[in-house]
């Protein structure tokens, strides 16, 4: 316990002195010899300052002569470095900065400035510097890596050592790590510069570290001229720290440059180490864990979708305050406190980064600097941590209702069911059937990014078809959200797939409320993979299309609400593939006349073929498809084309497509034979 008494600090270096070497226990009022101590009571260590060094374990050593000549070979002088250079001549200054942001290396530098072969010291933070001197000469400069309480430094401390340093002709930087308000309050209290460290640019620290590691200015250019367009930005993007940078350059020189490898062989090989190297740095502190876990799936979005996201995942490992399996640590951590740690220290500890922006509407993301760490921690999270793929499926099926938010939840767990073979699959179908409505959005992105993989399409073909004609809702329901297609390329036989389970839903799907609630779902994705589709796959779609138009009920009601969105899609394409598909053109007039002749979609099918009108005035080839249209829908003889006719024939003179209307009824009437009379 520690004495309140002013003069204590006194009665211990007078204690000190008159020990010389020796251990004594200070503990007025107590008795010692019988094991019991009461009342103020101190342990006291001295050394002898002779000389400068301590008599007990070492607390300081040379930095090795090597490190620091390469420290100054690849050093890249950060913004500030010229003010911090200034700040030394006083001989001791204060640096502040984040870990990793290369500020050890610019103390170092700092304190080598002016030497050829400088000697350099490193004094342990935990040393009392009231009661260190420097030694008497052969030194250059002191590193006191972060006192663990900077605000236990005193003015009169570093006062002290200011003439000893100036005769040995060295100097001291203390390094700190940033907190809020240190730099002013550390000025005002010792009275010594205090220089805020700020990081290079990344992209001219790997290029330092590149040049040091190969000599040859030609080799080093024609590796870069290698990479993809876009790939150095990638590989160093904005606000990477210098130490993922100097790794970066590592990297390339080991792998790239001698080694062969491509750009993304680079960064997959930098994302893995990173990411197996975040994972043990986390594991023992639930609040860092479930904010990993929240960047590897929500990365990109606002702050406060990773924040609140990660706030749930520690809800759920323990609710009503029991151990889950996130919190089964050695830290007390909880759902309230999940951000007691500063925000730029969590980003610093899990390699990830905030960006914000201001323009229209202001941008406020986190991501981990290389995206694909995700998929790292996702691997070791399936290979260490298997008990928490269950509790990790349990959160994954609640995001908020918000697309962004559902399909990064859907390629969490994609990248899950990969990293474990499909054997997590088995926890697919309770995820689907949660009360969280987003919940068969989520398994349908799933199935849809599995469906491809090699590793997983098996299982999540099997469970496409069971779902197709299970009977629960919401399991048909993602079914029909698999089954859209967005941001993939689809190949022929998962076009073929897709149609085939939107079919059999159709098919099997009951009246009742759950039934009827799958139809949009299944309109949407018909529409969806016609927009998303090319020729080969819209022709596909439309030739399945005119096959269900055969068939009473679902199949041929749902062609109907569809095919006109369809029709007024990119009619660039349809011009060019009525006037030269016969096929397609003989699909296209069978559907629209199929449209036109139900009277719930007669509207729309209409307005459409107007908006084929309106955009074939001028345009030769397009009026030339039009035409083509038109009048195989007069050889079809629908009495739905017939109204259509009619309409427009009737209508204002200002109505597109009136002399093609008035050309194709009068056909039309050429053709019709005459009534019978008595």
């Amino acid at each position: 316990m520690t004495s309140e008494n002013p003069w204590s600090g006194d009665l211990d270096a007078l204690v000190a002195a008159l020990a010389g070497r020796e251990m004594v226990v200070v503990a007025p009022h107590g008795t010692v010899n019988t094991g019991v101590v009461t009342g103020d009571q101190r342990q006291t260590v001295s050394t002898s300052t002779e000389g400068g060094t301590a008599t007990g374990p070492m607390r300081q050593g040379p930095l090795r002569a090597k490190y620091v000549k390469t420290a100054r070979r690849r050093f890249e002088p950060p913004p500030c470095f010229n003010e911090a250079v200034a700040a030394l001549d006083s001989g001791i200054a204060v640096l502040i900065g984040e870990p990793g942001s290369g500020r050890e290396t610019h103390a170092l530098n700092l304190l080598a400035q002016g030497s050829e072969e400088p000697v350099l010291v490193q004094v342990d933070g935990a040393v009392n510097l009231s009661r260190w001197v420097p030694r008497a000469q052969g030194v250059h400069g002191y590193l006191v890596m972060e006192p663990p309480d900077p605000f236990a430094l005193r003015a009169w401390d570093l006062s002290r050592l200011e003439a000893p340093l100036a005769e040995a002709g060295a100097r001291l930087v203390i390094v700190l790590a940033d907190a809020p308000g240190l730099a002013g309050t550390l000025e005002d209290r010792l009275s010594i510069p205090v220089v805020r460290h700020r990081p290079p640019d990344p992209r001219k620290v790997f290029t330092a570290h590149l040049s040091d590691g190969c000599s040859d200015e030609e080799t080093r250019a024609q590796w870069l001229r290698t990479l993809e367009p876009g790939q150095l930005d990638e590989l160093l993007p904005e606000g990477l720290p210098p130490r993922h940078a100097a790794q970066a350059a590592e990297a390339a020189l080991r792998l790239g440059v001698t080694g062969g490898a491509s750009g993304a062989e680079i960064l997959r090989h930098l994302a893995q180490a990173e990411g197996h190297e975040v994972v043990a740095r986390v594991q023992t502190d639930p609040a860092l864990l479930a904010h990993l876990l929240s960047i590897s799936v929500y990365g990109g979005l606002h702050s406060s979708v990773v924040t609140e996201q990660a706030r749930n995942l520690l809800r759920l490992a323990r609710p009503g305050g029991e151990q889950g399996p996130v919190a089964q640590t050695s830290h007390s951590h909880s759902a309230g406190d999940i951000r007691q740690r500063p925000w730029s220290e969590i980003l610093r500890l899990l390699g990830a980064h905030r960006v914000q922006r201001a323009g229209e509407e202001e941008t406020d993301t986190v991501s981990f600097f290389w995206p694909a760490v995700s998929e790292a921690v996702w691997e070791v999270l399936c290979r260490d941590h298997t008990d928490l793929v269950p509790l990790v499926h349990t959160w994954l099926a609640g995001p908020d209702d918000q697309a962004a938010q559902i399909e990064r939840a859907g390629r969490a767990l994609a990248a899950i069911a990969v990293a474990t073979e499909g054997r997590s699959m088995e926890l697919l179908r309770d995820l689907a059937l949660s009360p969280s409505p987003p919940a068969p959005q989520v398994a349908a992105w799933c199935l849809r990014l599995t469906v491809q993989d090699p590793a997983t399409a098996q299982t999540a073909d099997a469970l496409l078809e069971q779902w197709s004609v299970t009977t629960e809702a919401p399991l048909r329901k993602a079914v029909a959200y698999a089954c859209h297609t967005a941001r993939f390329h689809i190949a022929e036989e998962a076009e073929e797939q897709a149609l085939r389970l939107l079919q059999r839903l159709m098919e099997t799907l009951d009246d009742d409320t759950d039934g009827l609630s799958v139809v949009s779902i299944i309109a949407a994705a018909l529409v969806q993979r016609f927009e998303a589709g090319d020729s080969r796959a819209r022709a596909t779609v439309l030739s399945r299309m005119r096959e269900w138009t055969k068939v009473d009920g679902l199949p041929s009601l749902l062609v109907t609400l569809t095919f006109p969105m369809m029709a007024c899609t990119d009619l660039a394409w349809w011009s060019g593939q009525v006037a030269t598909d016969v096929e397609l053109a003989s699909s296209t007039v069978h559907l629209v006349g199929h449209a036109l002749n139900e009277s719930s979609t007669f509207v729309v099918m209409r307005d459409a073929l107007l908006v084929w009108c309106s955009a074939a005035d001028g345009s030769e080839h397009q009026d030339r498809a039009l035409s083509k249209l038109l009048d195989g829908l007069v050889a079809a003889r629908q009495p739905g084309f017939l109204r259509w006719l009619l309409a427009v024939d009737r209508g204002p003179d200002a109505m597109p497509g009136k002399e093609l209307a008035a050309q194709a009824l009068a056909v039309w009437r050429s053709k019709t034979p005459p009534s019978k009379t008595d």
